[in-house]
């Protein structure tokens, strides 16, 4: 998993993983790193994984970015889940009526029911690649996968409903008046 996504970690935060106990030892990680090592300060040269979830340390861990992601999680202990999942719900529900009512050429790719879908809305737009470079350069930062799926999280930890309506408004510029139609939002990078 990603703590920089659903724990907002933020850029570099580590990524954690979860094996079953009744698995762990069985399975061989994809990375193997000195910290992982069954004698992590012998410094054999073979490798031979640790037992337990220790197998799948890869290396050093990034101490700056685990005192950012502390931080991050402090502010998760003054909330309760069930309040943060009703206000993502509350937030996503009013993204879609307002994109759907303002950009009729996009579609809903993330299923409609809000028990189907966690805090992100996608939408399917034909020139989605550079709808989102022109919404990012306009302070609505999204996210494209191919062939067309424009994602938009939805982090109501931060977020509110004016940043959701600001939102829409940019959108419906951006789609509406073709402002994505530009060269400079149709080069393709590695990153999307």
């Amino acid at each position: 998993g990603c703590t920089y996504k659903y724990l907002n970690g933020g850029p570099g935060a580590p990524g954690f993983i979860y094996v079953s106990p009744q698995h762990i030892d069985s399975v061989s990680p994809a990375l193997s790193g000195w910290l992982g090592h069954e004698a992590p300060f012998a410094f054999d040269l073979d490798y031979r994984p640790g037992s337990g979830i220790e197998r799948m340390r890869v290396g050093t861990p990034p101490v700056i970015a685990l005192k950012s992601l502390e931080t991050a999680l402090d502010i998760w202990d003054l909330v309760e889940m069930r309040d943060v999942r009703a206000k993502s719900v509350e937030l996503c529900e009013l993204f879609i009526k307002e994109v759907e009512a303002r950009c009729p050429t996009l579609t809903l790719h993330s299923p409609r029911n809000a028990a189907e879908r966690g805090s992100q809305v996608s939408f399917r737009f034909a020139e989605g690649f550079a709808a989102i470079q022109a919404l990012t350069a306009r302070g609505v930062i999204g996210d494209f996968r191919a062939p067309d799926v424009m994602r938009f999280g939805i982090t109501p930890l931060f977020i509110n409903e004016s940043d959701v309506l600001a939102a829409s408004v940019i959108i419906e510029d951006v789609i509406t008046n073709d402002l994505w139609d530009q060269p400079e939002y149709h080069i393709r990078s590695r990153v999307t």
